[in-house]
This record gives structure tokens, C-alpha cells and sequence, in this order.
């Protein structure tokens, strides 16, 4: 807590109680206060319990009134979105006891949430944990209600990880006492009994409560760590005594159908199951590292929808390149970038478009991320033989009109691919490239004849994934004079059509993560794509049968207007969007 925070405290304490404020702002009287503070006396009960307790106002009120006479702002939490990690910051007896918890931490800065911050032994409780644990904090004001849920998520979380622990150390013991081998059969069997089950179910509880979009288990020397990449950001969740991490692991391989004894090479797999009503897809991969073997699953939840081109950042002169590419009866139309940059999101937000009564869609996946109501989709099988080079020699003979294929990964899956789409078909699919400019070279080297690929190919995505400043609490700011310079020369390099809509009134305002309770305290709430795009012209034709390498293809891109994907996040930048930060992580990416 700052030093003037607590002399603004302070001098409440000594200077005024709260039942004093409430008649200067004229809530109660002065006989009013008088039985109130007689009843505080002979009870021994806070100020706040009584005054509820008699209804003089309610608790709202009541503590928007205390956060003006503290100084301090009120908060409000919902529980349900403080991971267990935060709220251990601050151990659950002395939470409960001086009525205080941990809300966020940013590195090391606990924000910290008290109902009673005027009390002076809650303060020293605090400067002790503070120095214990080695972090500094801010103060904010909290209701009763705010607490008691935020106390109720902790005993819960709690209690349902300690439960599935002391029944799983309890069968570990009961197994060591026995003293005798386990075949893996047996070991099988006692995993799916074993109260790791309730370990495995709180961690993919927590991830779609979250909506995380990947989960990490990862063994450190003292403990089992588990983290949520959440908003494209990896963030620590849940510490597991290190003891449990085995068990953990062979859950999820019970679960992904792996091998429970192979712990040497990686093993990939996927699983369905229920977490909070909702039917979610997990794919799993495990690693095996020098401490233990890693488990990362990849959440996918079929029932969240398709998002339209709105909602993914394609606009202006993108949007109508690729409004204009779905429009024409063939050719190809390739996504690329790292994983997990959502790629099959767009590709899926325009297969919603082309998914209309009069022509038949066919996707092979893997896995089926959405499902979508009148499109026929297959899901791969790698194990049994079932590629996509495979499903794509079948897929011909059931008369399509529009194929996507997952990913090109391979030459005959290249060429299945680029004979579909000149053969009078739409096909979609995903590439691996750092930028758009690479997919033609990367056709070509797996195999795609040169000639080929202008017949082809349609467009070319490149896109990127950043985080949506938070629309409750982005701060608007003027630029320094550094960033001033290199908003200024991406915006002077933009196609004049598009930079005569940008204001040049310099210095160029932008906007900044503060952080509220609608964003968990990040500024961020939610992802938007960066995109480049190229499109096929004659004059890129030429380039193709000549000399197809990416220098030779940057000036035509100019030419036709390309947005880099740095362009396009300056462009969002201004609008507020999303921060400069972001943009430049991930135009930066590779």
C-alpha cells in the first residue's frame, strides 16, 4: 500500500466513521447515528454489518459511499473469474480473517482486495504478507457480498483440488504398502477409478470457465505447474504437488486413447467430454522433457460459432479482395501463419458465406473445430490411413463444389489440391508461410509445377492474432515521439486510397490497456486478426513463370495495394482497436 494511501486511511480512522459520513452526506440523522453507534458498541459488530443489518441503506450504496470517504475505489469481481493461483497469494485463514484477497498480479504487484481497509491490524497483516512473499500491492475497496463470493470460489477450488489429492495420495499409499508390481492393465484400470480424475476435471473446468484456448501441464523441480493460454497469453492457473504429476499424464492418455507406458517420444491424440454442459474437444499432445513428460491440450469448442469477417479484422480493401475471390466459380484460397494464428477460423467464416442450398460443401479436418449445419465434414485418421491426400482423392467423386482441406502438408496433397481447383472446384486450405508472399514459393516447393499455380491459385491470407484492448476501460493517450515516427511511416507507405482516410493530425492518438473487472485486470478482452492478402493478376503471373521468388513478388504486391500486416495493425491502432504493443508482437512474429 503507498504511504499516502495509508495517511488517507489513517486519517479516516481517526477522524471520521462511517456512520459520521453518512450524516454528512445527509443518509441518516443525527438520532439515527446515535442508536447505530450503540449498537456497533454492544455488539462489537463493524459498522457496515449493523448498518445492513438495519436496511438504513443498501449495500451498494453503502460501500460506493465508503469509497468516497476513503479515497479508495470500489470494486467489483466476479468470483468465478479468479483463478485458484491469485487468490492463494494470500493464505485462505488470513483472508478470511481480516477480510482481504488477492485480486491480480501484474509481475509482482499483488492487487488486493479489502473490506475493511481502514483497519490497522488488517494493514500490518498485509505489510507482513507483503514482505513474506516479496511483492508490493494496491489497495481497493470491496463489498461484503464481493468477498463472501470470492471466499466461497476459494474454499471450493480449494476443496476440490485437496480432496482429489489426499484420495489420490491415499491410493498411492494403499498401492505402495502393497509392495507389488502393477501390470499395465491394472494400472489402467486403477487410473480410471483413481480420484485423479477430479484433478484432471478441475483443470479442464477451469479452461473453459476461462475460455482458454490451450492447457499446459508441465513438471518444474518442486511442483506440477498448469497454465491457461488465455487472450493468446500463457497464464499460471494451478500448482499440483509434483508427486501427482504421473497419474495426471496417464489420465489424459486414458483419456486420448495413448500409450500409458511409452513415455520416451511424443504421442499426439484428441478426446470429447462434457465440462460444464457443453460437449468440447481436447487435442492432446504429449513431449517427453528432461523432467517429465509435457501435456498441452488444444481446447475446441464446437458450439461457439462461426465469426463473420467483422468480427475476425478483415475490412476495407482486404475484405473486398476476398469478398471478390469467393464470388468466382473456382481456384484456391490458402490461409498461412504460425499455429494457432486462426487460420481455420477464417477459412470457416467463409465457407459460412459460400454455404448456401444450391452447391455441396466437403471439409476434411483435423480435427472438426465447428460444426456447421449443411456442409458434409469428415475428420481424418492418420492411424488408419485416412489422410488428407487420401480423402482428397475421394472427395472428387462425391461432386463437390466447394472442398477445404486442413492443411497442405505434403506433395500429393499440393497437388490433389491445385488439380481440384483447376478442375472447376473452390478449395480452402491452410499453408505454413511467415507472410503472404511466401505461399507461391511454397507451392512450388512441394511440388506444384510453376506453370500451375497462377491457373490456381486465388489468394493468398497472411494473418496474425492480437488482443482487443478492453472497450470499459482503454485509455486514450497522445503517441511519443518514437512511436509518432513509426505510425508515420507505415501509414505514408499505405495505397493512397486508403491513406487519405486516415486523419494525419499529428501526434497521432492512440489508446492503452488499463485493465477493469470486464477484462480480469489485463486490457485486453478478447482477439482480432491481422491480415495480409494477395491476389493473383496477370502481371503476378509473369512474376510466377519467371523468376516466383519473394523479391521479385513484393514490388507487384505493392502494386496491387497489399496491406502489410503491420499496415493493418497500425490501421486498428488508431481506431483504437487494439495498442501498439500488440501489433508489433505480432507483425514481429515469424
Amino acid at each position: 500500500m503507498r504511504v499516502k494511501q495509508v495517511e488517507k486511511i489513517l486519517l479516516y480512522h481517526t477522524n471520521m466513521t462511517l456512520v459520521q459520513y453518512l450524516i454528512k452526506k445527509g443518509v441518516i440523522d443525527k438520532k439515527t447515528a446515535a442508536s447505530l453507534e450503540y449498537d456497533i458498541k454492544i455488539s462489537g459488530k463493524k459498522e457496515e454489518e449493523i448498518i445492513l443489518e438495519k436496511g438504513i441503506a443498501p449495500e451498494d450504496v453503502l460501500f460506493t459511499l465508503k469509497s468516497e470517504s476513503l479515497k479508495i475505489p470500489l470494486k467489483k469481481v466476479v468470483p468465478e473469474e479468479v483463478p485458484l493461483e491469485i487468490l492463494e497469494l494470500i493464505p485462505h485463514e488470513s483472508a478470511k480473517f481480516y477480510k482481504m484477497i488477492a485480486l491480480s498480479k501484474k509481475e509482482k504487484s499483488l492487487e488486493v482486495g479489502m473490506v475493511y481497509p481502514e483497519d490497522l491490524k488488517a494493514q500490518e497483516a498485509l505489510k507482513f504478507l507483503s514482505r513474506l512473499g516479496k511483492f508490493s500491492y494496491k489497495v481497493v475497496l470491496i463489498s461484503l457480498a464481493t468477498f463472501n463470493g470470492l471466499l466461497r470460489q476459494y474454499q471450493t477450488l480449494k476443496k476440490e483440488v485437496k480432496i482429489a489429492l489426499e484420495e489420490l495420495e491415499t491410493e498411492l499409499k494403499t498401492e505402495e504398502s502393497k509392495k507389488v508390481p502393477i501390470k499395465k492393465t491394472e494400472f489402467e484400470r486403477k487410473i480410471g477409478e483413481a480420484p485423479i480424475i477430479r484433478v484432471v476435471a478441475v483443470i479442464l473446468k477451469q479452461a473453459i470457465e476461462s475460455k482458454a484456448s490451450d492447457i499446459h501441464i508441465e513438471p518444474t523441480k518442486k511442483e506440477l505447474k498448469v497454465r491457461l493460454r488465455i487472450d493468446g497469453i500463457l497464464q499460471p492457473t494451478l500448482l499440483l504437488p509434483l508427486q501427482v504429476h504421473p497419474a495426471v499424464i496417464a489420465r489424459i492418455k486414458v483419456l486420448s486413447n495413448l500409450k500409458i507406458d511409452e513415455t520416451r517420444i511424443p504421442q499426439d491424440g484428441r478426446f470429447s467430454t462434457k465440462v460444464l454442459a457443453k460437449d468440447i474437444d481436447f487435442r492432446v499432445s504429449t513431449f517427453p522433457t528432461t523432467l517429465g513428460e509435457k501435456a498441452v491440450l488444444r481446447v475446441l469448442d464446437p458450439t461457439e460459432g462461426v465469426k463473420d469477417f467483422k468480427a475476425l479484422g478483415l475490412e476495407e480493401r482486404n475484405f473486398k479482395v476476398v469478398k471478390a475471390a469467393i464470388q468466382k466459380p473456382y481456384g484456391l484460397i490458402l490461409a498461412t501463419g504460425p499455429t494457432g494464428s486462426g487460420k481455420t477460423t477464417t477459412l470457416y467464416a467463409i465457407l459460412n458465406i459460400l454455404n448456401q442450398e444450391g452447391v455441396n460443401i466437403i471439409t476434411l479436418e483435423d480435427p472438426v473445430e465447428y460444426f456447421v449445419p449443411g456442409i458434409s465434414q469428415s475428420q481424418t485418421k492418420p492411424e488408419i490411413g485416412y489422410t488428407f491426400a487420401m480423402g482428397l482423392r475421394h472427395i472428387v467423386r462425391q461432386d463437390p463444389d466447394i472442398i477445404m482441406v486442413g492443411e497442405i502438408r505434403d506433395e500429393e496433397t499440393a497437388a490433389l489440391a491445385t488439380h481440384a481447383a483447376l478442375t472447376g472446384h473452390i478449395v480452402l486450405s491452410t499453408l505454413h508461410t511467415t507472410n503472404a508472399l511466401g505461399v507461391i514459393p511454397r507451392l512450388i516447393d512441394l511440388g506444384v509445377a510453376p506453370f500451375l499455380v497462377p491457373s490456381s491459385l486465388s489468394i493468398a491470407i497472411a494473418q496474425r492474432l492480437v488482443r482487443v484492448l478492453c472497450p470499459e476501460c482503454k485509455q486514450k493517450v497522445k503517441a511519443d515521439v518514437k512511436v509518432q515516427e513509426m505510425i508515420l511511416k507505415e501509414v505514408e507507405a499505405l495505397p493512397l486510397s486508403i491513406r487519405k482516410e486516415v486523419k494525419m493530425a499529428k501526434p497521432f492518438t492512440i489508446y492503452k490497456p488499463k485493465g477493469c473487472k470486464k477484462c480480469k485486470n489485463t486490457g485486453y478482452k478478447g482477439r482480432i486478426a491481422l491480415f495480409e492478402i494477395l491476389e493473383m493478376t496477370p502481371q503476378l503471373s509473369d512474376i510466377i513463370l519467371k523468376t516466383p521468388v519473394e523479391s521479385k513478388i513484393q514490388p507487384e504486391a505493392q502494386r496491387q495495394g497489399m496491406i502489410t500486416m503491420k499496415q493493418d495493425g497500425i490501421l486498428k491502432v488508431l481506431k483504437g482497436v487494439t495498442s501498439v504493443e500488440e501489433v508489433l508482437r505480432a507483425a514481429e512474429e515469424k
